[in-house]
């Protein structure tokens, strides 16, 4: 991809000014150590229901809540976000789950640690919205999709350091160590709070809604008038459909290996880094796509192929075919999400879009917070294991995903911009 300056072409790495740049960085950062401090948990689950003498059924709820308390955290962000900026939010965002998973480490009950991984899903759910909106309004519309996917997709990245910490270190330190590692996120915000500026799309908006003595005082109210209920309410399906496939297939995978095959951290973390680093590049790749073919497409297309590789690793016990099949799938299901923040962002206005990125993306979270414990009670009262629940769940949420995209708008090429679209005629003080 390249633009041209007079007649000497621009390749579209140049295209961005520093300033766009260090915003794109500071949401990629408290985005992947997000996903560190959130993931772990997903690779200790075993370990702390045998340390507090609880069911494993019990331990996924604490992953559960920590979803379903995301929405509030993101409602309250994105509200902020849409009002007073991005970049504090995203600040406070990345201190809140650093400090609690920190304070997790040193539960002494099992309640302890449901409460602190709890308040931790507030904090996860605050970074998303404020991050992306601030990466994606400060990115040029010509790559946007690739660097959507290369933002989201760095979920993966900080799973794999998660899977690696596991694989490197869990035997000596534990599950508790592993949790205290969290607080390192927390130094992400001084430079965040030194580098990264407000999206000049975000100032201008505010500047003109103030102005005109039109602001947007409860964004998230606005997404639900008549004029945009039906893009809410497809985002919302999309988003639904996507955490259902995602904690489908990552979330009881490490517990499938553990507990159905017995398997060794080392044999549980090298699939989980493998096909992390996969989907990560997939992300990048299928970005790229998007900026060619569509939005859509470049989430429909792999997420067909994923239903095929599904059964490649769920239905065998050789190591070999469930690490390559499961390597594969990254490529494809595991890599559908890359387009999340640019699709959400280009789908709403600028004065709700913070907010409604964050309640779509988020509520999504509520439905796969319930994948884990109804796949986990089946795979344990049913005695099946967790093989056949997770192909069951994967499945299904690949087909309702590709179902909730393919009525939805393409936005590949749209320009954000400052103007007020959605408003409450109010008079400012």
């Amino acid at each position: 991809m390249s633009t041209s300056v007079g007649s000497a072409p621009v390749p579209w790495w140049k295209e961005p000014t520093k300033d766009q740049w260090l915003a794109w960085w500071a949401a990629w950062l408290g985005w992947t150590l997000d996903a560190f401090d959130f993931t772990i948990f997903l690779l200790i689950m075993v370990p702390i229901a045998k340390e507090f003498n609880v069911s494993l059924t019990e331990v996924t709820a604490v992953f559960t809540i920590t979803l379903w308390v995301r929405l509030l955290g993101a409602t309250a962000s994105g509200w902020l976000s849409d009002r007073i900026g991005r970049k504090k939010p995203l600040m406070i965002s990345i201190l809140w789950y650093s400090i609690c998973n920190f304070i997790a480490g040193f539960s002494p009950t099992f309640a302890f640690l449901f409460l602190f991984r709890a308040l931790l899903g507030i904090g996860m759910g605050a970074e998303w919205p404020a991050g992306a909106a601030l990466a994606m309004e400060s990115w040029p519309a010509r790559s946007r999709g690739l660097m959507s996917g290369v933002l989201q997709g760095s979920w993966s990245i900080g799973f794999v350091l998660s899977a690696t910490a596991y694989a490197l270190l869990f035997d000596q330190i534990g599950w508790r160590g592993l949790l205290w590692i969290g607080i390192l996120p927390a130094l992400a915000v001084i430079w965040v709070r030194k580098y990264v500026k407000e999206p000049e799309i975000w100032l201008e908006n505010r500047r003109k809604q103030r102005e005109s003595k039109r602001e947007v005082r409860a964004p998230l109210f606005a997404i639900f008038k008549p004029r945009v209920l039906l893009n809410t309410l497809t985002a919302c399906w999309w988003m639904a459909s996507g955490f259902v496939v995602y904690y489908s297939i990552w979330s009881l995978f490490a517990t499938h290996l553990q507990r159905d095959l017995h398997l060794p951290p080392l044999m549980v973390g090298a699939p989980l880094i493998v096909a992390n680093l996969v989907a990560f590049l997939a992300s990048g790749f299928w970005g790229w796509v998007a900026d060619i073919f569509g939005r859509r497409w470049s989430m429909m297309v792999p997420a067909f192929f994923g239903l095929f590789v599904t059964p490649v690793y769920l239905l065998s016990t050789d190591p070999f075919w469930i690490i390559l099949g499961f390597v594969t799938q990254g490529f494809f299901a595991g890599a559908i999400y890359g387009q999340n923040p640019s699709y959400l962002a280009e789908r709403f206005p600028t004065e709700v879009r913070s907010t409604a990125s964050g309640f779509c993306y988020h509520q999504g979270a509520i439905w796969g917070g319930f994948v884990a414990p109804i796949l986990t009670y089946f795979a344990i009262n049913t005695g099946v294991g967790f093989a056949y629940p997770m192909l069951i769940g994967t499945m299904g949420g690949l087909v309702s995903f590709i179902l909730a995209l393919s009525v939805g708008p393409e936005t590949k090429g749209k320009a954000l911009v400052a103007d007020i679209e959605v408003f409450e005629a109010v008079e400012v003080p």
